[in-house]
């Protein structure tokens, strides 16, 4: 008999397992907190944070304040409520300690407690409970202070009363469990407090605090940020806008309620060529968006289209105005807050509740409307906007068709510098972007030829943040990319949407010099991308090569380093005994000064090179940040150096 026959004859009753109290999130943690790596092991934090946030929208708390610890441990504490910590009579267990160990428990389900969270399995913190190899809960409650400890979610001991107090809260502190997170536990500041930021703009009045303890100041205090908005959407659009030339004196703002459903958005035009809205429901960022989107796109699309023809200012006009010709330049912020969400999918990305695309029309239609007939400057600076968008579209349509007729078909229509590789699986194939005709040859004699493209890249690309959309499609090196790729522009449910049918390779790897222009062209192409091929971001094909800085090599012994420490090192091990002039350290300030084989081994070889995989962590700082590097507003660009020179190489 076979070992599989065998398997399948002693498949009983007995087989089956059921996974109790907190071993289902170890055993599939990806399955609660989407994955992992650096994304899931930041999600831990945002599920404590959030259950503060539903204590501060249920009206109970107006400050949270975040830490990074040594070791990179995470304490969060707020002036909430505090957890209840009495017998739950059904559980005969503290109601903590249930809220801490038990899955789908939580106040969360009890809508007179709750009337909306986030929050909404009741998995949250028990989870962050699961994944951690020590968690402590401390309750300021009622004048008492109460606690327990658990590992790995086993409490180590009965919740205990250790003090009285005159706060009241929660404060959770836990460690990451290094054998789950097995690719980094070490916490990003900038990414923490960009959710910081993004939920005091979507809850304002709420003070939000993120410090971190993990390296002290000068002056002895550790560095921290305070996160608070009194304007709300208004100053999260304005945000989003810093680095762009608004048509509007101030974003246009509503907040209020239509069919029951709490409606708050903002939004304003500005020069820019491509829309930038950003949904919420619950503070939960719908990337997909949903039927809040689909009401705001139809209030505004509806109202602006009336005013437009009831003001005469579309007259003489012989192309047809659409959605998207509304939507050009504009930036907005969208968010509802719903008792019941009902979202499309685990991942709660779009919002699929019926109810919400009616009252988000309503408020818009009628908060716009009012704006328009208020403000007929403005009003006329939108519609002709608008026209510009039209005429634009129009434009923009025809080069996109003619980057359609070179795109692939049969293998014909490739660009002449592409040297393709010869296997035609595009989860083997892989495609370089590289830097130079210099460059593109050394990388054609060294790559392999079965599975490595190489398209040669001349200088740099057109800079999609300020151009028109037509002038995008009609550029040589980005029609070249296309057509290499296979991408085109348009889908039978979406004639905007990217294309990924034809797609020809699965790993698309930008290698550029590592210099100031290497980075400036590589900054160029994610923007590209970002704008106009961000689903291939967002399905984790866009990588970025690593080529070293240097080589340090003593008699036929040689370390490639792409840093200064590592040379150091490097240095150090390669010196010896023998003398330090005797250890000769060149310089690579372009792919065009290693040779093939060299080129190889550090960059091409999958078994040896470094790629950076471009994600999309947050959309809302992606879009500031590339609107800020690549926008004609220099004085946030100047802010953003200043800031981040500590963290620069400088070519000699």
């Amino acid at each position: 008999m076979s070992e599989e026959q065998d398997l399948k004859s002693n498949y009983s009753a007995d087989n089956i397992q059921v996974l109790e109290g907190l071993e289902a999130v170890r055993k599939r943690p990806s399955m609660y907190i989407g994955d992992t790596g650096t994304k899931g092991l930041h999600h831990l934090v945002y599920e404590v944070v959030d259950n503060s946030i539903d204590e501060a929208l249920a009206g109970h708390a107006d400050t949270i304040d975040v830490r990074i610890l040594e070791g990179n441990s995470i304490r969060v504490e707020d002036n909430g409520r505090g957890i209840p910590t009495g017998i739950n009579t059904k559980e005969n267990k503290s109601a903590l300690e249930i809220v801490m160990t038990v899955l789908h428990a939580g106040g969360k389900f009890d809508k007179d407690t709750y009337k909306v969270s986030g929050g909404l399995h009741g998995v949250g913190v028990s989870c962050v409970n699961a994944l951690s190899t020590h968690l402590k809960a401390e309750v300021h409650r009622e004048g008492k202070v109460w606690m327990q400890e658990y590992n790995i979610g086993k409490p180590l001991y009965d919740v205990k009363e250790v003090g009285t107090t005159d706060k009241r809260g929660t404060i959770v502190t836990f460690t990451p469990d290094e054998t789950i997170f097995t690719q980094t536990t070490e916490y990003k500041y900038d990414t923490l407090a960009s959710r910081l930021r993004e939920l005091a703009f979507l809850n304002k009045g709420i003070k939000l605090t993120l410090t971190d303890e993990r390296e002290t100041l000068e002056d002895g205090t550790f560095f921290s940020e305070v996160f608070q908005s009194e304007g709300g959407l208004k100053e999260f659009v304005a945000f989003l806008d810093g680095t762009r030339a608004s048509f509007l004196p101030e974003p246009i703002y509503i907040d209020g309620i239509k069919n029951g459903v709490p409606v708050e958005l903002a939004f304003q035009y500005n020069d820019s060529y491509s829309e930038n809205v950003h949904s919420y429901v619950n503070n939960i960022n719908t990337h997909e968006g949903g039927t809040h989107i689909a009401g705001f796109r139809r209030g505004l699309t509806r109202t602006l289209k009336s005013y437009a023809d009831k003001s005469g200012l579309l007259k003489g006009l012989k192309m047809e105005i659409t959605g998207d010709d509304f939507r050009e330049g504009l930036t907005a912020v969208v968010s509802v807050k719903v008792q019941e969400p009902q979202f499309e999918g685990q991942t709660k990305t779009k919002l699929g509740n019926t109810e919400v695309m009616g009252a988000v029309d309503i408020a818009v239609g009628e908060a716009l409307g009012a704006y328009l007939e208020e403000h007929p400057k403005e009003a006329r600076m939108i519609v002709n906007k608008v026209v510009l968008a039209a005429t634009a579209r129009a434009a923009a349509r025809k080069a996109r068709e003619m980057v359609q007729r070179k795109s692939v078909m049969g293998g014909s229509g490739l660009p002449g510098k592409l040297a393709d590789c010869s296997d035609n699986d595009p989860v083997k194939c892989e495609i370089y972007l590289v830097e130079g005709d210099s460059a593109g040859g050394t990388a054609k004699q060294g790559r392999d030829r079965n599975i490595q493209a190489i398209l040669p890249l001349k200088g740099k690309i057109l800079n999609v943040e300020k151009a028109m959309e037509h002038k995008i499609y009609e550029n040589e090196e980005i029609k070249n990319m296309f057509t290499a790729i296979g991408v085109s522009i348009g889908t039978p449910e979406d004639d905007k949407a990217l294309n990924l049918t034809k797609l020809r390779y699965h790993k698309i790897v930008i290698m550029t010099d590592a210099d100031i222009d290497g980075s400036h062209i590589t900054t160029l192409i994610l923007t590209f991308f970002y704008r106009y091929m961000r689903a291939l971001i967002e399905a984790g094909y866009v990588y970025i090569a690593s080529p070293p800085l240097y080589q340090v090599k003593k008699g036929k012994e040689f370390e490639y380093c792409w840093n200064d420490v590592e040379r150091d090192a490097a240095v150090q091990r390669l010196k010896g005994a023998g003398k330090e002039d005797s250890v000769h350290i060149q310089r690579y300030k372009g792919l065009g000064e290693m040779n093939a084989e060299q080129l190889w081994d550090t960059t091409l070889n999958p078994a040896t090179r470094t790629l950076l995989q471009a994600t999309i962590e947050s959309a809302v700082e992606c879009d500031h940040t590339f609107s800020m590097l690549m926008g004609d507003e220099v004085a946030p660009r100047r802010a953003f150096i200043e800031r981040n020179a500590k963290y620069a190489k400088i070519d000699a």
